[in-house]
This record gives structure tokens, C-alpha cells and sequence, in this order.
């Protein structure tokens, strides 16, 4: 009976964690097979299997309006100079379409359609599988080596090996005698990174197109080589069907695959995908961006930040922010460990807001970084705002003292402050950004009479304010600890 209850207790406690979470974009984010997600005069775009595609105002509301002609299916972006160069394939999948197919590539000066710039060039075939050799020539993905400035292209399914070949980065053309490279088995929708040294093979595992019956989840291997060998943290090749695990399912979400690394600066990454289904979306496959951590050498999916009550934690001193207010004690004097026999040991209550607010001031109440003593002046209410807007991957999200309205705020004087109630003015909206290791950049929206872009950082062990964010320094990076 023992274990019963602790297993009800932790299923409780799981889906208390896991209901809050929305990996899926807003807006009518119906994708399937996203190429990498690519800038192009402000607005974001990525494109799936069939003609069309998706547009962002803020990289969080997506909507559909991206224009690809040719078709076909799993298509992928890259810019290079002042083309994007776009690969998509024709044929292959299995089923009806054989396994018979073409790689494409063509490039575009911009990717609006309304621009009279735009339209598409040089479509050219660069990679092709005749239905009986052991590929599939489908699910084309571009690596431009920072290294050397050479281009590269990966293809396959899990019919037969994963190939690279290297094209013209000043055409997107095929290199003269170029011959393809076996790199992997058993995966599909590959793509590739590099990162200190060493590069990154990503490919997705599992079954596809059957909704939420879908397993797809990514892995990877890595290798000194863009040749390859591919090899996981085990130590098994990709070319015997390793691959350590990126992404799984979560949740209401099924079937990641499709990788692409969206690399925003300073240790801010993301990852794009599609799952398979979303439960909540008539079981429909929808874009997803993700934070990309990296642990050990290693890429992982993190998770879109959850809505709670926190203490904000400084991860240079450990401290953590609170309201500056008097503090106020709990019962009891100094106590050592000895205690009177005849005394009864009895809890004594947590400190609770209705404790403590009254003797707070009714204006604003600076903030400042102190000792954690779990009180109420250090609990802070996390929520996305409905009908803000957001940033790439996120929405904007307000920061309370639990139990009020009162709401961290950016000032003119580039300081952070708390007002009476929360307003939803541009300072008052904060974006929260996890880092590649796994601490989290926070930031206002707006800071009034300014377009500077400040974080929320931390002056030696007492003082926050806004400053330019170092990813060097532990000074601007943050943790968020259940209270």
C-alpha cells in the first residue's frame, strides 16, 4: 500500500510540473517537416513539406504565408552572403512515392513574398536515389563549416545509409566530382552543427506521419571529422545506429523531428522541430522551439520556462532577490539544542503574506538581493501575459510578489524597481531566456525612454540592476528554485 501511495503522489506531482508547459508556438503554427527557422527583414520563416510555409512577426506568433515553389517534402534554409539557398526533395518516402527521388536546390535574394526582390533561382538537382539503391534521396539539411567556409548537404531515411555531399557555396551547385559519404543508418531528417571542435550529426529515430501514435525523437553523435565517423556518448557509430537522445516526448506533445539550431548570441540557443501531434490541436503536427542546453560535450533540449511562484536565485553569489521591506520574525527567540523535557515540540507556522504586507509600502518598493529565508518578500509569480506578444520561442511573461499584484518593473535609470500593481506596460514585460547552461538571462521588453537592451544583473552580492549581459559572467544569470 506504501508504494501505491507514493507512486499516486508522484504522478500527482509530475502532472502538476508537465501541465504547464507550451512547447508548441501560438497562432496556427501547423507545420510538418520545418526546415531551419531563417531571418529575413525582420520576421522569421520556415517552410514544410508541401508549397508553403510559416511567417513570425517575433519568432512566437506564426502563421502561415511563406511561399516555397516546387513542392515536395522536407525542405531546409540556409543564407549565405546575400542569397538564401533553399533544398527541398521530390519522390521518395516509401509507400506510394517509392523510394525513387531528387534533391533540390535553388536560392531566393529574400524570402518575402511581397518583396520585388523575391523569387526563386538555379533550381538544380544535387543528390538522386533510383529506388533501389540502399538510400532515399529526401530530407536534405545544409552545414556551412565555420571552419573553412565549405558547404555541405545531408540527405537519407531510414531506407539506407544518411549522406553528405558538398555543394558550391557561391552556387548551391553540386561540387565537380563529388562523391557521397555513408555517415548513418537507421534515422532520417538529419541535420548538422558544429561546435568547439567537434561536429554535430542530428538525426530523428522512430515512426512518423501517425499522429500521435508517432515515436520520431532526435539524437545525436559527433565526430572530429565532417566525414564522420559519427559516434554517441556510448561509444556506438551512427553508421550501427547510435545516437544519444536530444529530444522524446512531453507531455501533450508526440514525436519530435526535424531538428534546426536557431544560435541568438550571446550563449542564447534554441532548437526548432515539429511534433508529430499535439493532443491539444486535434492531434496535429505543430512547430516547436525549445531552448538548446549543452551538458558534457553534449546537445540537449531544455524546456520553455513554466509559469510558477520561485525564488529568483543570482547564480555568481547565490543569493536571491527580494522586495527591500523590513524583515520581519518568526516567534521564538535564541535556541540552542537543548530543550525543557516538559516542553512539546510543536511546529511553528511558515511566515504568510497577511503576516507581513501590511507594514509594506502602498508606492513602489525597490529590490534588492538577499539572504533565502523563504519569506513571502522573496516569492515571485511567474505567468505569461495572454495577448503581449512574445520573442523568439516565448511569450513575455510578468513577475509578481506571490499573492498581489505587485510587479517587477525597468526604470528610466536603467534600475529594476516593483510597482503597486501590474499594469502591463513594456516594463513591466519580461523575457526569460535559458542559457546553454541551463542558468537563465532575464530581461525587460522595454526599458522607458531607451532601446537599449539590458538584463536583469546582479552588483556584487546585494545590488540588482540593468546591464549589458556577459555571458562570461555569472553577474546576469539566474536560477529559479521551487520555494
Amino acid at each position: 500500500m506504501k508504494s501505491y501511495i507514493y507512486s499516486v503522489a508522484v504522478t500527482a506531482i509530475l502532472f502538476v510540473l508537465f501541465s504547464g508547459l507550451d512547447f508548441a508556438q501560438t497562432g496556427d503554427p501547423y507545420i510538418h517537416d520545418p526546415s531551419t527557422i531563417a531571418e529575413c527583414d525582420g520576421k522569421y520563416y520556415t517552410f514544410g513539406t508541401g508549397a508553403g510555409g510559416l511567417i513570425s512577426e517575433d519568432g512566437w506568433t506564426w502563421n502561415s504565408g511563406g511561399v516555397r515553389p516546387g513542392g515536395g517534402v522536407a525542405p531546409d534554409i540556409i543564407k549565405i552572403g546575400d542569397r538564401y539557398y533553399v533544398t527541398y526533395a521530390k519522390g521518395g518516402g516509401g509507400l506510394a512515392g517509392g523510394h525513387a527521388s531528387n534533391v533540390y536546390v535553388m536560392w531566393t535574394k529574400t524570402l518575402d513574398p511581397a518583396s520585388p526582390d523575391f523569387g526563386y533561382h538555379d533550381e538544380t538537382i544535387v543528390a538522386s536515389s533510383d529506388g533501389i539503391e540502399d538510400c532515399d534521396a529526401i530530407d536534405s539539411a545544409f552545414l556551412l563549416d565555420p571552419n573553412d567556409g565549405r558547404l555541405w548537404l545531408s540527405y537519407g531515411t531510414y531506407f539506407g545509409f544518411i549522406r553528405l555531399i558538398e555543394l558550391d557555396p557561391k552556387t548551391g551547385k553540386r561540387m565537380p566530382g563529388n562523391e557521397a559519404i555513408d555517415i548513418a543508418i537507421d534515422c532520417e531528417a538529419t541535420a548538422m552543427m558544429y561546435r568547439d571542435g567537434w561536429y554535430y550529426l542530428l538525426g530523428t529515430h522512430g515512426t512518423c506521419c501517425d499522429g500521435p501514435n508517432s515515436t520520431y525523437n532526435i539524437r545525436v553523435g559527433r565526430s572530429k571529422k565532417i566525414t564522420g565517423p559519427y559516434i554517441d556518448n556510448l561509444g556506438i557509430p551512427m553508421l550501427k545506429g547510435g545516437g544519444k537522445l536530444v529530444a522524446a516526448a512531453v507531455g501533450k506533445y508526440q514525436g519530435p523531428g526535424h531538428f534546426g539550431l536557431v544560435d541568438l548570441g550571446d550563449d542564447v540557443q534554441k532548437c526548432s522541430f515539429h511534433y508529430e501531434s499535439d493532443l491539444d490541436r486535434n492531434g496535429l503536427s505543430v512547430l516547436a522551439i525549445r531552448p538548446l542546453l549543452w551538458k558534457n560535450g553534449w546537445p540537449l533540449a531544455g524546456d520553455e520556462f513554466r509559469q510558477g511562484t520561485y525564488q529568483i536565485q543570482s547564480e555568481g553569489s547565490g543569493y536571491g532577490l527580494e522586495i527591500a521591506v523590513d524583515f520581519v520574525r518568526l516567534q521564538g527567540g535564541m535556541r540552542f539544542f537543548r530543550r525543557d523535557k516538559n516542553a512539546p515540540i510543536k511546529p511553528i507556522a511558515p511566515q504568510v503574506l497577511a503576516d507581513v504586507d501590511s507594514g509594506w509600502s502602498k508606492g513602489n518598493i525597490e529590490v534588492r538581493i538577499g539572504d533565502f529565508m523563504n519569506r513571502p518578500h522573496q516569492k515571485w509569480t511567474i505567468t505569461p501575459v495572454e495577448n503581449a506578444g512574445g520573442y523568439f520561442g516565448a511569450p513575455f511573461y510578468k513577475i509578481t510578489i506571490e499573492g498581489t499584484e505587485r510587479a517587477l518593473a525597468a526604470t528610466a535609470e536603467l534600475e529594476v524597481t516593483t510597482v503597486p500593481s501590474f499594469t502591463g506596460a513594456p516594463e513591466q514585460l519580461w523575457q526569460i531566456d535559458q542559457l546553454i547552461d541551463g542558468s537563465y538571462r532575464i530581461m525587460p521588453k522595454k526599458i522607458p525612454n531607451s532601446d537599449e537592451k539590458l538584463a536583469l544583473t546582479a552588483v556584487g552580492y546585494s545590488t540588482p540592476t540593468l546591464a549589458k549581459f556577459d555571458p562570461k559572467s555569472d553577474r546576469a544569470k539566474w536560477n529559479f528554485k521551487l520555494p
